[in-house]
């Protein structure tokens, strides 16, 4: 029997041709686009989880409860961890780390640049990042210890064999000894790092990370066997609190895999993360191989008058409505196959550029789970695809067909209306969003940040520079093509140091309002181009500057402030500070929050990035003339340079990734849909042949024939026009909900959309009735 069906389905291709070329280009599509989303999703989903104890493995992070929100972060006491595991039990191993930016590790005249962590002594014990050499409880016991990449060992020895015992300077001032080496930091882990330094030696020279009511570094914990997570969240939760009283700390445990996904939070409350693109692509799968069964289903059934007698024969000669089901199962099934190799050919061409797309590191490795998931793929959609045909071809009676009267049905006919409407609902749907995503990331990138980001060129402060730090910039300020330069000890893109501790005359004393503390050097002000609203800007003119203070419109707003120039504020129970001048509001965070409160305090020995801006046009020869002015001014370093709005545009990396994405399967979407279109077009100009050939006759223009085969498809398409277009509304003003800052959805943009998909859909269409209105009358009613 199934060596019958096989045969029959043979048949069935080669004497449908276009029809079989049709469904195998539209399931190709299809299944290609969804094993692309399927191989991105499960790269999405192993993220940070290879390390052994995975299920046990948590991050710590702290509620922090203001006057009008609860802020929620990943930074904590210096002194946590150890606090943790000495009073807990079921907290088996505890480790602080605090995260060191590029800095220049060397062997003699040899010097590079690497990333790190200064971490607790449990760390390798914690995170399974394979240690090749050392024991995992004691390569950072000693302060002076260094665990080393394998890579790392290679750039540094020429060899990752044997290097235990042997020092490495770090930055040209202290000698660590090699304790460990480690493979290195997988693909699919959120960390990149290549050296590991004690903590404890970070801890004796910044005492402040001793002070409960500090915090900054970030804290992770392994729970012993049959701990409880949620047990264990409640007993920690008022640690920060006891040992310090005005805390607003509430401690928490996250498992530390889900973090990556799950690392959104509004006021409190874990509100999403990458999970909702994780699901968005899921979704966009599952419609885009729907769509690509719904062409399947229409030519089917379209052409089923052809197959009538076929099946009122076999229904004749005892053939039961199982049996012909099967059949038609085992068609869909089969082309299927056909159409899964060559979407797998199809994956093999392009995942170089979809990788390059994703920035991800995919690859096709055909092990069991994922053989086991095209599998079910295939399946899933064979028997989706033929289902309908299927059950609407067996349906058939007998008697009718073979008397010739069997017609197709009303029900039929608005069943593949139906599918037409959605399918083209579904591509103007992805139409619109990428025109959404699209408008809203060039409206971030191009708004007014309140300073201006182009061409500031940012590094570290170190070496020499550090020491020498005014001299350094008044000798940069010289170089050839440099407008302006100040350094600062912030990065300007996302929060990076903040504090409660600041009180004005009329505060409330129960409102405890985070302000974002930027300490600045003379010239920061100017150098990145920001507004004084009122007052002065920092300067050298008045000595006694360290003293004053500016702020941002916010803040002076926040704190209701009518009159602030000449105001004094206290900082942390310490320092009086002047009001001097007031900042016009600029965004330091991207544009999916609101600005904050911010102050500035003149304060060059706590800054550690420079911030130089050269004239537009010469960037290359002037980033050569820094270059060379740094390395002779500070030998044995290196310049790592990078853009400041190239840095701030990475905080719109993952709405970029899925504008380009969503670009891509809209384009499959709506050619899948063409396909489908262009396949029951043709049908339907074979079916109206004599019609057509009539009409001719008796006086009919081309003209009119492609309006009149047109005008049905046309009408569907503007009713899958009106149903997408509320319902891509809804869903993009859902969306553009997460920006503080976004745009109004015009009514322009959902015109757009509906005139394209009509432009495209009359392409489509529109070619096949040009054929038909073309052909001789003559050949049209010559007898069959």
């Amino acid at each position: 029997m199934l060596k019958h069906n096989i045969l029959l389905t043979f048949r069935s291709f080669k004497r449908f041709k276009s029809s079989f070329f049709i469904n195998l280009i539209g399931l190709t599509a299809g299944l290609a686009c969804t094993l692309l989303i399927y191989l991105w999703v499960m790269d999405e989903l192993k993220v940070d989880q290879f390390h052994e104890n995975d299920a046990r493995l948590f991050r710590v992070m702290e509620h922090q409860q203001y006057a009008d929100h609860i802020m929620t972060t990943t930074s904590t006491p210096g002194l946590l961890a150890e606090t943790l595991k000495e009073d807990f039990p079921e907290i088996e191993y505890a480790a602080t780390t605090t995260w060191i930016d590029p800095h220049t590790l060397s062997i003699g005249e040899h010097s590079i640049k690497a990333d790190g962590y200064h971490a607790g002594a449990d760390y390798f014990n914690i995170f399974s990042y394979g240690l090749v050499q050392g024991d995992p409880s004691q390569v950072l016991a000693d302060k002076k210890n260094i665990v080393i990449s394998k890579s790392l060992a290679g750039q540094l020895f020429n060899t990752d064999e044997n290097v235990i015992g042997k020092v490495v300077e770090y930055e040209h001032d202290k000698e660590f000894v090699v304790s460990g080496v480690f493979e290195g930091t997988p693909e699919s882990s959120t960390a990149k790092f290549d050296f590991v330094l004690s903590f404890e030696e970070y801890k004796d020279e910044n005492e402040w990370v001793t002070n409960w009511g500090s915090n900054g570094p970030s804290t992770f914990v392994t729970l012993v066997e049959g701990a409880n997570a949620t047990e264990v969240s409640s007993k920690i939760a008022e640690v920060v609190k006891g040992k310090n009283e005005q805390s607003n700390v509430t401690l928490f445990l996250k498992k530390y895999s889900e973090r990556y996904l799950y690392g959104t939070y509004e006021n409190g409350k874990q509100s999403g993360g990458r999970i909702e693109y994780v699901q968005l692509f899921s979704l966009i799968a599952i419609f885009i191989l729907v769509i690509a069964c719904i062409n399947f289903m229409n030519l089917s059934t379209a052409r089923a008058s052809r197959r009538m007698k076929e099946v009122g024969i076999k229904k004749a000669v005892g053939a039961g409505k199982g049996g012909l089901v099967i059949q038609y199962l085992t068609e869909s099934i089969f082309i299927t196959f056909f159409s899964m190799v060559l979407a797998i050919g199809v994956i093999w061409m392009f995942l170089p550029q979809f990788n390059e797309i994703t920035e991800k590191h995919i690859s096709l490795v055909f092990d069991f789970k994922f053989l086991l998931s095209i599998f079910g793929v295939l399946i899933f959609t064979g028997l989706l695809a033929g289902s309908y045909p299927a059950l609407y071809l067996s349906g058939f009676n007998t008697i009718r067909i073979l008397k010739g009267e069997m017609r197709g049905s009303l029900g039929e006919l608005w069943a593949r209306r139906g599918l037409v409407v959605f399918q083209f609902a579904m591509s103007v749907l992805l139409i619109v969003s990428v025109m959404v995503i699209y408008q809203q990331i060039q409206y971030v990138q191009s708004k007014n940040l309140g300073y201006d980001n182009d061409n500031i060129v940012m590094f570290g402060v170190e070496g020499k520079v550090e020491s020498n730090l005014e001299t350094f910039l008044n000798e940069l300020k010289n170089v050839s093509g440099v407008v302006n330069a100040s350094s600062i000890g912030h990065s300007l893109i996302g929060r990076n140091n903040n504090t409660s501790g600041l009180k004005w005359e009329g505060k409330n004393e129960e409102d405890n309002i985070l302000f974002e503390n930027m300490r600045v050097n003379y010239d920061l002000i100017e150098t990145m181009g920001m507004e004084i609203k009122e007052g002065r800007s920092f300067s050298k003119e008045f000595s006694a500057d360290s003293s004053k203070i500016l702020f941002n419109e916010t803040a002076i707003e926040i704190m209701g402030l009518d009159n602030p120039i000449g105001q004094t504020v206290k900082l942390w129970e310490e320092y009086d500070l002047e009001i001097i001048g007031v900042v016009k509001d600029f965004h330091f965070q991207s544009f999916h929050e609101t600005v904050k409160p911010a102050f500035f305090i003149i304060s060059p020995q706590n800054t550690w990035n420079i911030m130089a801006r050269i004239e537009a046009g010469r960037e290359q020869e002037t980033l050569a003339a820094i270059d060379n002015f740094y390395t002779s001014f500070n030998p044995g370093f290196v310049l790592d340079y990078s853009f400041l709005n190239a840095e701030f545009q990475k905080q719109y990396a993952a709405e970029q990734r899925v504008g380009t994405l969503s670009l891509y399967f809209a384009g499959f979407a709506i050619l899948i849909s063409c396909l489908g279109l262009f396949g029951l077009a043709a049908f339907t100009a074979e079916r109206r042949i004599k019609e057509i050939g009539i009409r001719k006759a008796l006086g009919s223009s081309s003209t009119n024939i492609v309006i009149l085969l047109s005008a049905d498809f046309t009408k569907l398409v503007l009713l899958a026009i009106v149903v997408a277009l509320p319902l891509s509304y809804m869903l993009m003003s859902m969306w553009l909900e997460r920006f503080a800052f976004r745009i109004e959805l015009s009514y322009w943009l959902f015109a757009f959309a509906g005139l394209v998909s009509i432009l495209i859909a009359w392409f489509a269409v529109g070619s096949q009735a040009v054929k038909a209105a073309n052909i001789n009358p003559a050949k049209c009613l010559r007898s069959e």
